[in-house]
């Protein structure tokens, strides 16, 4: 695959790969991605908004220059003091590959970070030399106004171009909870939520705080994906019960939204409104509950998205599909082309239809 390196939304070129529930492959243009859902059908999108999460600024004890990384909210969204995971790098920027970065200087617990004027303190270590716990000193209205001011959205050296934040948001973001795009909605445009009307699909959002795709460290990037906070509205959760009530499909815009969805159906009293943190892992052995389709980006095999597509089709149709995509040259990344994958029938044999109880709860 290519990696696509302009932040262009959705480029006229923009190409789909369709795999069906059956593992048959179907090319298309991506701006014809909903010629492939139906009537009934629910569309599920995740609306967060990217947060400015690369900071640059200096480790005071050392005087050093760093660059901290937000990865994962570790205190409630709507908190007084936020507090994040995070990865910190030494000097550089997102010119030099991720795995290229110097280790930043030895961090201890009680650190402080200077960006600007907003400080952090390094609460804990989190068994690796760059993955840290912060609390910042700033309360929240005064630490969304230092980010604003500090922060640049995480980028990759794949892009050659500084990508500005609103590059980074898709049509439908709305509170800014991200740590990178859910990318997968770029595929949305206004005139397909005025389509998906006039064809008679459904389509409701919920808010997944998407974390980091990479750190640049092998042994960190097994731990992806963090728990990451997300929220179900009532709406939301009303749309998705009488869409299954119905047998309507759910086709989840993003890898985000399927771990949102799937975590909620796990819990006691299934998809309600409410706000948590998806803590698992969906894979090959993973049952699907909830999720019949996913809009995604390409992604390479042993990424962690990659892994969360076996739960919707076996290995044999993936590396199908990886080979397709390698030889036919789709562009990955954020801003590359895009997959709309049909769980196959060893995925939808774990699903049942919602009792009255759920209905309710919903």
């Amino acid at each position: 695959m290519i990696a696509a390196d302009r932040a262009v939304q959705r480029p006229a070129s923009a190409r789909l790969l369709v795999i069906d529930a059956a593992g048959r492959l179907t090319r298309s243009p991506r701006a014809c991605w909903l010629n492939f859902v139906e009537r009934g059908d629910l569309v599920v999108a995740n609306d967060a908004a990217t947060m400015p999460a690369s900071l640059a600024g200096v480790h005071v004890r050392t005087r050093q220059p760093i660059e901290v990384r937000l990865a994962a909210w570790r205190s409630p969204v709507s908190g007084a003091m936020p507090a994040f995971d995070a990865i910190v790098f030494g000097s550089g920027d997102y010119r030099t590959r991720t795995e290229d970065r110097p280790p930043p200087p030895e961090l201890v617990p009680g650190d402080e970070f200077l960006f600007g004027t907003l400080t952090a303190t390094v609460a804990r270590l989190l068994d690796h030399p760059r993955f840290v716990r912060l609390r910042f000193t700033a309360a929240a209205p005064a630490f969304w106004q230092h980010i604003a001011r500090r922060g640049r959205p995480i980028q990759y050296a794949h892009l050659q171009q500084p990508v500005a934040l609103w590059d980074s948001w898709t049509p439908i973001a709305a509170a800014p909870v991200a740590f990178e795009p859910p990318s997968a909605g770029f595929v949305i445009a206004w005139r397909d939520v005025a389509s998906m009307r006039e064809r008679g699909i459904g389509f409701t959002t919920l808010t997944h705080a998407a974390g980091l795709s990479s750190t640049g460290d092998p042994a960190l990037d097994r731990r992806l994906p963090l728990a990451e906070w997300y929220r179900i509205s009532a709406s939301t959760a009303a749309a998705i019960a009488d869409a299954r009530a119905r047998r309507g499909r759910i086709i989840a815009v993003g890898t985000t939204v399927v771990r949102a969805v799937e975590h909620a159906a796990s819990q006691r009293g299934g998809i309600r409104a409410a706000e948590r943190q998806a803590t698992q892992r969906i894979g090959a052995h993973t049952p699907l509950r909830i999720v019949d389709a996913l809009v995604t980006g390409t992604h390479e095999p042993g990424s962690s998205h990659h892994e969360l597509l076996r739960g919707f089709a076996s290995d044999t149709v993936l590396k199908h599909a990886a080979r397709t995509l390698e030889r036919e040259g789709f562009r990955t990344h954020e801003f590359g082309d895009s997959m709309l994958v049909f769980a196959d029938a060893r995925a939808s044999s774990h699903r049942a239809m919602p009792h009255a109880d759920a209905l309710r709860a919903a």
